[in-house]
């Protein structure tokens, strides 16, 4: 049965073509949206501001199911999220929620796993990198408290939860 509601679904693109698939998507004339965050790069020999993807393979498209098939045709979508065996579809509200958020220009951060107190956990970068622990609590994006594994104390330390992972 063919539904010709439009709804928001978030589609998975392959590694490093959110911006080549959205372009193509609009250029298809679908209504598509790609969550882009100004961060500044460092090379070598300068530094620039560069527009990067918020969420890492992922942009959403506004469709109806007659459309399905247009956007997996597309250069660079690797397919749809399906949930309990059905494309997954996100509440309108949520997306403007993200287009509020982006609109702030508040320093945001994401990271793709859920770490709770009491979980074991690595710190993969900063000056921590390396140290093993078991997560004792998160006091803001920013600080977070580390039982030490070897000398049974906590600490508290400055890195970003981005640099920490489940163990």
């Amino acid at each position: 049965m063919i539904d010709n509601n439009y709804r928001w679904y978030p589609v998975y693109t392959r590694s490093r073509a959110e911006k080549k698939a959205y372009e193509e998507l609009i250029r298809k004339g679908i209504n598509a949206y790609l969550p882009l965050r100004k961060t500044l790069k460092q090379w070598s020999d300068r530094k620039k501001w560069v527009e990067e993807p918020l969420l890492k393979s992922y942009l959403f498209v506004y469709i109806s199911s007659k459309e399905y098939a247009e956007v997996m045709m597309t250069n660079g979508i690797a397919r749809f999220l399906y949930f309990s065996g059905h494309i997954a579809a996100m509440p309108s509200q949520q997306i403007e929620h993200l287009k509020l958020l982006l609109a702030t220009e508040q320093d945001l951060e994401v990271f793709d796993h859920d770490i709770k107190p009491g979980q074991k956990v690595w710190v993969k970068a900063g000056p921590f990198k390396d140290m093993a622990g078991e997560l004792v609590s998160i006091h803001n994006k920013q600080r977070i408290i580390l039982r030490l594994d070897n000398i049974g104390y906590s600490i508290e330390i400055n890195t970003s939860m981005a640099f920490v992972s489940p163990l």
